[in-house]
């Protein structure tokens, strides 16, 4: 099964999967003009007045759902594994894919927003919605939806619920040891994997709604915790940032893991965390109640600077700045860095919770199990909410409502194994949902881009009634040229005619 799944990868992530998730954010950022730039203060306006309704969530709720998905292990286990296996210069190449990234999000947020639907008093929409829509091609929507559906029902969530897993082992230890089908178990991670599983069904079986709610207040409290003590953490060590960001750039352009690695992990583990391309952002953003379609584009372009740029950042930070990392390039015999034990777990959150212990002694190891199984478990729900919605586009076609509830044993399942899995097969898993999401969604939103560019004229037309100063905005798709906005065309009509 391993060497399946890594051979899959050698697939997958080859280095065209790298320059097209750099190419395309270039592409889009000078495309909508560097919009992560321009529309900044935008962002934060619209983060903070959007209301929800009966058939939409807030844009901030929106933002949360989307969020609970970027940030995850990725912000704490996949930042430690870039640094250990692509050294230091990783995070750089992490910043440079969120920056590029941001409106790689705003395009494909965009246009979930544009060609969403309402389906049983609520919003659905994604980049199966929009690649049917736009291109016109049912085949290759259902393969997105398929394989996405595949990937968040029982790829990633198999990566959150190992990070949770690992850490609670690195606090409590074994606790004894179990047989099972697939060896022997540490009974902690048996016992955490039961309690996971119980609250995860509580939650899904409540509907979005209930993922909404729950994740808008978890969400920012433990993000913002997380960034209090990375923040105590640095400014206890200020005298050494400077050195730290210094070794940042330059191990980005003369890495000690060889340049390959640094850019390749960095990039890697840059799409796992803030996920802008990848096709997950969209599912939240078409689920947002907004005015205009370009409005919550531009908040979940504002979601990739939180995670990467902020939570990212903040992990990498301590780590560096306490010196609790190793460096061994993939495939290495040897370390090239050792300054930790040899026997912390690269592919796992040991890093970040030595780096926080270091400091505060007896504090770190708890305090990181306890930010990495909010953010992992929350990281779960939104996988639910995007497969659910992906079912959901196929049940337009073939009626079979037992798939949700398929859905929700496989997710649940997923979790089970997840918790108690090796790190080396869960990531592994893991990286394959990645990588054929990213690869299926950003071809489709450069096709649509050079068919009929929607986010673009939907952006030009948000400019152009900001200029204008409406109180109030609106969105005619058929005066824009764009086709196949329902959604949209019969809000306009019913605004025209108040």
């Amino acid at each position: 099964m391993q060497d399946l799944v890594n051979t899959l990868n050698g697939y997958i992530w080859s280095s065209y999967l790298i320059y097209l998730c750099l190419g395309a954010g270039i592409f889009f950022s000078i495309a909508t003009r560097f919009t992560q730039i321009r529309h900044f203060r935008e962002m934060w306006r619209l983060l903070m007045s959007g209301k929800s309704s009966e058939k939409g969530i807030s844009s901030f709720q929106a933002l949360a759902v989307s969020l609970s998905g970027r940030v995850g292990t990725g912000n704490i286990a996949g930042v430690a594994a870039a640094i250990g296996f692509g050294g230091p210069g990783a995070v750089f190449w992490m910043w440079v894919v969120a920056f590029l990234g941001a409106a790689t999000a705003y395009i494909e947020s965009t246009n979930a927003q544009i060609y969403k639907e309402e389906e049983d008093g609520v919003y659905r929409g994604g980049p199966a919605y929009y690649i049917e829509k736009a291109m016109g091609q049912k085949w290759y929507a259902w393969t997105f939806a398929l394989a996405t559906i595949l990937a968040c029902g029982l790829l990633l969530p198999v990566v959150q619920s190992n990070g949770i897993g690992d850490a609670l082992v690195n606090v409590f230890g074994q606790g004894g040891t179990v047989n099972s089908v697939i060896g022997e178990l540490p009974l902690t991670k048996v016992y955490a994997a039961v309690f996971i599983v119980l609250m995860l069904g509580f939650i899904i079986f409540g509907g979005v709604k209930r993922i909404a709610s729950f994740t808008q207040v978890v969400v920012p409290f433990m993000a913002l915790a997380y960034i209090i003590i990375a923040c105590a953490i640095i400014a206890l060590n200020i005298d050494k940032l400077p050195g730290i960001v210094s070794l940042i750039f330059t191990d980005a352009f003369t890495p000690m893991a060889g340049f390959g690695a640094a850019i390749g992990w960095g990039v890697k583990r840059g799409v796992y965390s803030n996920e802008a391309g990848q096709g997950t952002g969209p599912h939240a953003a078409a689920a947002a109640e907004v005015e205009h379609p370009a409005q919550q584009g531009l908040v979940q372009s504002f979601s990739v600077y939180i995670d990467t740029l902020f939570v990212c950042s903040a992990t990498a930070f301590m780590i560096l700045i306490t010196q609790s990392y190793n460096v061994m390039p993939e495939g290495a015999t040897a370390f090239v860095v050792q300054n930790v034990a040899e026997n912390v777990v690269i592919n796992g959150p040991g890093f970040t919770q030595i780096a926080v212990d270091s400091v505060l002694t007896g504090v770190g190891k708890p305090f990181i199990a306890l930010a990495l199984f909010f953010f992992a478990f929350t990281t779960v729900l939104a996988y639910y909410f995007i497969a659910e919605n992906n079912v959901s586009y196929i049940n337009r076609t073939i009626k079979f409502p037992v798939l949700r509830f398929l859905l929700k044993l496989l997710i649940m399942g997923a979790v089970f194994y997840g918790t108690v899995a090796e790190p080396s097969a869960a990531w592994g898993m893991g990286d394959v949902g990645v990588g054929i999401m990213a690869w299926l969604n950003i071809i489709g939103i450069i096709i649509i881009f050079f068919m009929s560019k929607p986010a673009i004229k939907a952006l030009k037309d948000y400019e152009r009634q900001q200029k204008e100063g409406v109180s109030k905005f609106t969105f005619d798709p058929k005066s824009l040229g764009i086709k196949n906005a329902d959604f949209w065309e019969k809000r306009f009509e019913k605004h025209s005619k108040k």
